[in-house]
């Protein structure tokens, strides 16, 4: 038997799958690493930690591995998106990288559509200028760090600078290099008008690369620390979010995706780049060649529920917490939650945007409480599948994947909500499988991502609205879209009163 390892590049942790041909995942194991957040608004990490854990997972996973480590023939990679690494001439890292969710950068936002122009920006990177975009945070070190900007050879997002660790290769692949901000996603070049209006040098970024592209096999030093042989060959990936449209098997025209993670994101497939969003969702290039994606995000999806529960069940696990949502009815008496407590992002591109508990009285309990929570997340995704629907998209059949996939009520409220069947996969790996699977494709064991989607994943499950609830849920999501409007201006007064 041969056998791949998909490297999943999280926010908190790295998790590697052992993959075999028949897309069994045969063994896994998960390293955590910490925030750096030193401000408010500021989210960091050290990028030796990544490279320790995932050397660490690796060598822990070979360990456990029972044949001969040369049957592990190849491994790829999926990242968490838009995170900053700088490396100087000698490839040293500069300086903590600057993640996703670090919200230190409204100005350069400002800036780049003052000097580039918003609709042209939109025009060559279909997408916003936003905070969590990899181009803000260059912009802000060379404003505010530039000393280290001086010194700056090359950036790289998470993933790829793992996978220079290992291979001593420099690359970014497309799907990635299309959230930093700087890609020409129709061109899949890097933008020589927006380096050139913002006064970048365009030698900073790397060399452009296929998700599944071969880029080397592992350094001997790597080799001898996970026990896995120098052979290995390493493939390029990509973003978590194409990563886990792969392992999702969303790879032709009509396929769409709702992951609930710690953020929360709603992905439908594009055959090519010619559709128009105007920027109202992202729009990025996938790790199937020639392919797109657009995508809504809720950025507070499963981390609204995580919040609820550190903060008011501390000692619960979740199972125990979401046990009673059967139990409260539709709508949860009355009761409206909206997951805003980090800001937004689809289609509320708000920063200073904060959640609400709409309609509390002294009935509720705190069943209630959660079921709204849970709603509210779902609520939010909605939003962004009428974006899609509006846009000409047919979505009656939604593959769910991540936290909210675990639980078969919230999975019933996904359908009612959404107005869809709600497609449960028998082994759901998200990222970790379709970084699994670009390796196994790269290597040629299946002769398009198509055909490896069809032995590596199967429906374990297919969820219908319920027509009543779905009824009743549309009364209630026209009543959830007005809490935006209504509470916005409160929350930007409110917001230097925030420590």
């Amino acid at each position: 038997m041969k056998y791949v390892i998909g490297v999943d590049l999280g926010t908190s942790a790295v998790k590697v799958l052992l993959v075999n041909q028949e897309g069994v995942v045969v063994d896994q194991v998960s390293r955590p690493y910490p925030l750096i957040q030193e401000k408010a608004g500021y989210s960091e990490q050290n990028p030796e930690e990544w490279i320790t854990q995932t050397v660490e997972a690796l060598k822990q996973l070979v360990e456990r591995f029972s044949e001969d480590p040369s049957a592990i023939e190849g491994l790829s990679f999926s990242g968490q998106m838009h995170g900053l690494v700088l490396l100087d001439y000698k490839r040293n890292v500069l300086r903590n990288a600057i993640l996703w969710n670090d919200t230190r950068t409204t100005r350069q936002c400002q800036d780049i559509y003052a000097k580039v122009g918003k609709d042209r920006y939109i025009d060559i990177t279909k997408n916003l200028a936003l905070e969590g975009f990899t181009l803000p945070k260059l912009l802000w070190v060379k404003e505010n760090e530039p000393d280290i900007y001086q010194q700056a050879e090359v950036f790289l997002l998470p993933k790829d600078y793992v996978r220079y660790r290992l291979t001593n290769q420099i690359h970014m692949d497309y799907s990635d290099a299309a959230g930093t901000g700087l890609l020409d996603i129709s061109a899949k070049t890097w933008s020589s008008e927006i380096c050139g209006r913002l006064n970048i040098d365009s030698s900073l970024c790397p060399p452009l690369i296929e998700s599944h592209e071969f880029v080397g096999t592992l350094s001997g030093s790597v080799a001898e620390q996970t026990g896995l042989s120098p052979k290995t060959k390493v493939f390029a990936g990509g973003a978590d979010n194409a990563c886990g449209a792969i392992g999702s098997g969303i790879l032709e025209e009509g396929k769409t995706l709702c992951s609930i993670g710690t953020s929360g994101v709603v992905l439908s497939y594009e055959e090519d780049g010619s559709k128009d969003y105007q920027g109202k969702v992202h729009f990025f290039n996938h790790g199937k060649e020639g392919a797109f994606y657009s995508m809504g995000v809720t950025l507070a999806a499963g981390y609204s529920l995580n919040w609820f529960k550190e903060t008011f069940a501390h000692e619960e696990e979740f199972e125990n917490l979401l046990a009673d949502l059967s139990d409260v009815p539709a709508g949860a008496n009355g009761l409206l939650f909206t997951p805003y407590i980090v800001g937004e992002r689809t289609p509320h591109t708000d920063a200073l945007i904060r959640g609400s508990f709409i309609g509390m009285d002294s009935s509720h309990k705190r069943a209630h409480f959660v079921r709204a929570v849970v709603e509210g997340i779902t609520f939010s995704l909605k939003e962004s599948i009428e974006m899609f629907r509006k846009n000409g998209k047919n979505v009656d059949s939604i593959i769910s994947i991540g936290g909210g996939a675990k639980n078969r009520n919230w999975l019933q409220i996904q359908a009612d909500i959404f107005q869809a069947d709600i497609v449960k996969l028998a082994s759901e790996q998200g990222p970790g499988m379709g970084a699994a699977m670009l390796a196994a494709y790269g290597l040629g064991w299946f002769k398009s991502l198509s055909e490896c989607a069809s032995q590596f994943i199967q429906t374990e499950e297919v969820i219908h609205p319920n027509p009543e609830q779905a009824e009743r849920y549309k009364g209630l999501f026209s009543i959830y879209q007005k809490i935006y409007k209504q509470t916005k201006d409160l929350n930007e007064q409110l917001a230097p009163f925030r420590q």
